[in-house]
């Protein structure tokens, strides 16, 4: 691991004027989703000794909360704020995406949203992937000279080509794949259903 300490990192996207460094710039900060909390960098403190490097640190993070926190569709809906998030230890991708955020933007790190798709179909003898089948979360960090390094903590991976970005922005409120309105009577339900299959080269 090549990458720079985390502090490194901090202290450069912090400072740094020039027109590549403001677009960094405006994943520090608070978004409609993701809020600075003090728990929030209580929970990742552990994961950001001094000195450690950036890739390091966030995969550490990464796992935690994979390991941390139980995915469980019903303990969230798009507007359950992070504190009820950390106080249950459930969620979705989206809690996961966001909770790493938050840690991320609470060490001073830049940090962003990614929404996306899953391939559907897992490798012969490995386990289905949580989020197949269905529109997908994870987020980025920026680590300096590296960029940006994908992060997906619902799975603990570092995303492959089986993760297909669809759009990135500050939090889920920047890039729902939904959005409008709907009129009509009585209750309605609406589900989801998505595939994902690679094209054949000819």
């Amino acid at each position: 691991d090549k990458s720079p300490t985390w502090e490194t990192v901090a202290a450069v996207a912090r400072e740094d004027r020039s027109p590549a460094g403001l677009i960094v710039h405006q994943f520090l900060y608070d978004s409609p989703c993701v809020r600075q909390l003090p728990e929030l960098r209580a929970f990742a403190e552990p994961s950001f000794p001094k000195g450690r490097s950036i890739v390091e640190a966030a995969t550490d993070l990464n796992a935690r909360i994979h390991t941390e926190f139980a995915y469980d569709p019903r303990a969230t809906t798009v507007n359950t704020p992070l504190e009820q998030v950390l106080k249950q230890r459930r969620g979705v991708c989206q809690d996961f995406a966001h909770l790493a955020i938050g840690c991320l933007r609470a060490m001073g790190l830049p940090a962003r949203y990614v929404s996306g798709y899953l391939r559907t179909i897992p490798p012969p003898g490995q386990p289905r992937l949580v989020g197949a089948d269905a529109s997908h979360a994870w987020l980025s960090v920026y680590c300096g000279p590296l960029g940006w390094v994908d992060l997906d903590p619902t799975n603990n991976v570092l995303p492959t080509t089986d993760h297909l970005t669809v759009a990135w922005g500050r939090d889920y409120s920047d890039v729902c794949p939904i959005q409008g309105v709907f009129v009509g009577g009585g209750q309605h339900t609406m589900t989801v259903s998505v595939d994902v299959e690679p094209l054949q080269r000819s």
